[in-house]
């Protein structure tokens, strides 16, 4: 076929959404895919499972995450949102179940299933994937993009999608290669950084406690001893330092303070219970077990889990301490701890490790009402091509969705002109 109604570039989420969504259209659509296989990060995403999206279903809540990009996805979640990607799947044979923090994922909690969905639904427009195809450039011609060049020859369409996504998980391919090739015909593109990615720090007793989880954590960063945010969430110790949701949601800000000097941060483990009531709840711990060891009894004082690495960060006069012999001072050490657990940040992890990364084109050169270019009529951007930050728990995904769909639709509506 000398020329193709659509061509999308990258054959991950958004890809195969916006090429199984132009294909139900009517359009002819060819997708360009550097692996051998199409959906091979939304395979492993999600531990596996797939988090497709977060079943907040406020329009307004759900894009207060998107930051500085909230004001530009207002049309195309209106086009496409999260109860679209409900009855979307559902329709597929693919319903969704709602977990902790509103993540939604597929029922059966297999990501593969997802990438098996999407597949049929391309297979039902008569879509033609070509894999192990290496795109070098887009080329350009009258103000419009003229052809895709690639390892084995040029393909033209009347109109193109670029949907190759950034720059994380780099080992299913996401290399941001795009970001390039929009550069170079003129497009402003932010060079990617890893945004939710976990954090390496310089403490042992970090280390120590790697594949340890604790839920409802606050973490408090500082820059240059000066108090910078809060969060609170679930966190994971790993051997480099520290991982989970409440870390990934602050990895952009911390990799931010990096860049003005040291960056400190204090864990409270109990951040609903005061100082006061801590250091009441420990005492009628001593009192309960009073001619125990102390360490013997601190797994009922701290997460279970910490007691061990509690008691090493402990000032103990005798390792076999008598509960009842708990000074005043030792206890407020506790109490301190528990609430104010000191680590340094060495810095974050890299795009290996990351969840996501940020940087794409600028969206002051797109119009989001379809995902259009607006230096090329025929050309459109979706997914993490857009520089657009977002938090961990199914806006990614959801991104995905929302900017194929609509991508696809008013490609598929423009594929005469």
């Amino acid at each position: 076929m000398d020329k193709w109604d659509t061509i999308v570039i990258g054959g991950g989420a958004a890809g195969m959404m916006a090429a199984g969504r132009a294909a139900s259209q009517g359009a002819r659509v060819l997708v360009l895919e550097k692996n051998d296989k199409v959906g091979a990060k939304l395979s492993i995403t999600g531990g596996g499972r797939c988090n497709i999206t977060n079943a907040e279903f406020d329009h307004r809540a759900f894009l207060a995450h998107f930051g500085a990009a909230e004001q530009f996805l207002y049309s195309p979640t209106s086009q496409f949102g999260v109860q679209s990607t409900f009855d979307f799947f559902e329709k597929l044979g693919l319903p969704l179940v709602i977990e902790a923090r509103k993540r939604a994922f597929p029922q059966t909690q297999k990501a593969p299933d997802v990438v098996k969905a999407l597949k049929n639904y391309m297979k039902e427009g008569r879509v033609t994937i070509k894999t192990n195809v290496t795109v070098k450039r887009l080329l350009t011609e009258g103000g419009r993009i003229a052809g895709v060049e690639c390892n084995d020859g040029t393909y033209t369409a009347h109109n193109y999608i670029v949907a190759t996504g950034g720059a994380s998980h780099q080992e299913t391919g996401s290399t941001g290669d795009a970001f390039q090739w929009l550069k170079d015909i003129g497009h402003t593109v932010k060079a990617p950084n890893p945004t939710l990615v976990p954090l390496r720090v310089a403490d042992s007793w970090v280390h120590k406690l790697s594949g340890t989880s604790l839920s409802f954590m606050k973490i408090t960063f500082y820059s240059n001893g000066k108090k910078a945010f809060s969060k609170t969430g679930k966190l994971l110790f790993t051997h480099f330092g520290l991982s989970g949701p409440l870390i990934l949601n602050s990895s952009y800000e911390v990799g931010e303070l990096l860049e003005d000097g040291e960056v400190t941060a204090k864990i409270d483990m109990y951040p609903h219970t005061d100082l006061g009531s801590l250091e009441k709840n420990i005492l009628s711990v001593i009192d309960a077990n009073k001619n125990k060891d102390l360490v013997n009894v601190l797994d009922s004082m701290v997460p279970h889990g910490l007691d061990k690495t509690i008691a090493s960060m402990l000032t103990l006069p005798d390792p076999h301490i008598k509960a009842h012999s708990t000074t005043v001072a030792l206890r407020k050490q506790l109490v301190h701890l528990l609430k104010g657990a000191p680590l340094t940040v060495q810095g974050i992890m890299g795009f290996d490790r990351a969840i996501i990364s940020d940087g794409g084109v600028m969206l002051n050169e797109i119009d989001t009402r379809t995902m259009q270019s607006l230096k090329y009529p025929n050309l459109y951007c979706t997914g993490d091509v857009l520089n657009i930050n977002r938090p961990s728990g199914g806006y990614s995904l959801q991104l995905c969705w929302t900017t194929g769909f609509v991508a696809g639709t008013h490609a598929a509506t423009q594929r005469a002109q």
